[in-house]
C-alpha cells in the first residue's frame, strides 16, 4: 500500500437494481440476494441507486426495509435520492422507520436539482405547484431539520382520543448524523460541509474554474473533498465516501473478462474531456486484476484522502457477474487496499 494512502476502513458497493418489466419481482429479489451476499462476504455497506420511470429501483427505501429483515450487520445507503421527487416530511418519516427497523444501519444519501425531464413529468408530479417548486438546497435543509427532530408543526398534545407530536414520528436519534449529500461541484461540497452532512463523491464531477480540456478528474474530485472538509465542523475527520466503478477480473471467466472490457471501452470516450454545458467529467471504469486496480487507486489523488468507498457495480451485467465481482472485491481488492473484512 502506498504510504500516502489512508488504509481503507469501510468497503461498500452500489447497485442500480435493474429489472425486467415483464418480471419486476425477480429483479428486486436479485438485488436483495446481492445485499445478503455482501453481508456474508464482509462488506460494510450496500448502497442503492434511485431511478424514476425507468427499469431500476424507484423506491430504495422500501427495498432497504426488506433488506433490513434479511440481514443483521451490513449498513444500507441510498446514492442518491433526488429530492426533487420527494416531500421532505414524508421522506423523513420513511427514513426514520427503516432506520429503526434496521437497528440504526441506514445512511440516506440525497441530492438536489429539478427532476430529470421535468417538463415531461411535472404535470404528474406537481400538477398544481410545478412552476413554484424549489429544487435547491433549501429542500435538503428541510429534510435535515425534520430528521434531526426539529418541530414540523406548532401543535402537539391530545385531541379527543388521538395523541399528536410536533415532530416527525418515529424519531431515530442517530439518523441525523448519518445523512449524506451526493455532490459533484464545489458549491455542493461546501454546502454539505457547512451543514454537517457526510459527503458522497462519485465517478461524475463538474470541471469548474478551468477552460482546459485536459483537466484531471482526480484533482477536481480532490478539490471537492478538501472544500467539504474545510467547511465541516469535524475537519479532516469528516466522512467522505468515493464511488468509482471497479471491475476486478481475478476469478472471471474469459467470457466475463471480454464483456467487462467491452463495457468499459464503450464508456471510455466520455472520460477524455468535459462533457456538455455543465462540463461534466467522468472517471474511467477500472477493469483488471485486483492488484492492477489497487495500483491505479493508490495513484488516484482523491482516493488517497478517503478511507471509505462504495464501489459502483456496472448497470447492465447479470446476477452471476455481480457475484463474481463482489467476491473478488471482498477477497482480493479490499485487502490490497488495507481493508479488513467484517465477516
Amino acid at each position: 500500500m502506498s504510504p500516502t494512502s489512508r488504509p481503507l476502513r469501510k468497503l461498500g458497493f452500489l447497485t442500480i437494481g435493474l429489472f425486467d418489466e415483464a418480471d419486476p419481482r425477480r429483479g428486486h429479489e436479485s438485488t436483495l440476494e446481492i445485499i445478503e451476499l455482501g453481508e456474508r462476504l464482509g462488506f460494510d455497506s450496500a448502497w442503492l441507486r434511485h431511478r424514476h420511470l425507468q427499469y431500476g429501483i424507484s423506491s430504495p427505501v422500501a427495498v432497504l426495509a426488506a433488506a433490513s429483515q434479511r440481514t443483521s450487520r451490513i449498513e444500507f445507503g441510498t446514492a442518491v435520492i433526488p429530492l426533487g421527487w420527494e416531500n421532505p416530511l414524508r421522506l423523513a418519516e420513511d427514513l426514520a422507520t427503516v432506520d429503526l427497523l434496521s437497528g440504526g444501519r441506514l445512511n440516506p444519501g440525497v441530492s438536489v436539482g429539478p427532476p430529470m425531464h421535468y417538463d415531461r413529468v411535472k404535470e404528474a408530479l406537481y400538477p398544481d405547484t410545478a412552476d413554484v417548486e424549489d429544487f435547491g438546497y433549501e429542500r435538503v435543509r428541510r429534510l435535515l431539520d425534520l430528521v434531526r427532530g426539529k418541530p414540523a408543526t406548532d401543535f402537539s398534545g391530545v385531541e379527543g382520543f388521538e395523541v399528536f407530536s410536533d415532530r416527525v414520528q418515529p424519531h431515530s436519534p442517530g439518523l441525523g448524523g448519518r445523512m449524506w449529500y451526493g455532490g459533484g461541484s464545489l458549491a455542493s461540497a461546501r454546502w454539505a460541509g457547512e451543514h454537517g452532512m457526510n459527503f458522497l463523491t462519485s465517478s461524475v464531477v463538474k470541471a469548474e474554474g478551468s477552460d482546459e480540456v485536459a483537466v484531471d478528474f482526480a484533482q477536481v474530485q480532490l478539490s471537492h473533498i478538501r472544500a467539504f472538509r474545510d467547511r465541516h465542523p469535524d475537519g479532516e475527520n469528516a466522512r467522505v465516501s468515493q464511488g468509482l466503478v471497479v471491475i476486478p477480473t481475478d476469478s472471471a471467466t474469459p467470457e466475463q473478462r471480454a464483456k467487462y472490457e467491452e463495457y468499459a471501452a464503450k464508456r471510455t470516450p466520455r472520460t477524455l474531456s468535459p462533457q456538455g454545458p455543465a462540463r461534466l467529467m467522468f472517471a474511467p471504469d477500472l477493469v483488471g486484476t485486483s492488484a492492477e486496480i489497487a495500483e491505479r487507486l493508490h495513484a488516484h489523488a482523491a482516493f488517497r484522502e478517503v478511507d471509505e468507498v462504495a464501489f459502483a457495480l456496472p448497470f447492465t451485467f447479470e446476477h452471476e457477474d455481480y457475484v463474481q465481482i463482489l467476491t473478488d472485491i471482498a477477497a482480493r481488492l479490499g485487502p490490497a487496499l488495507g481493508w479488513r473484512s467484517a465477516a
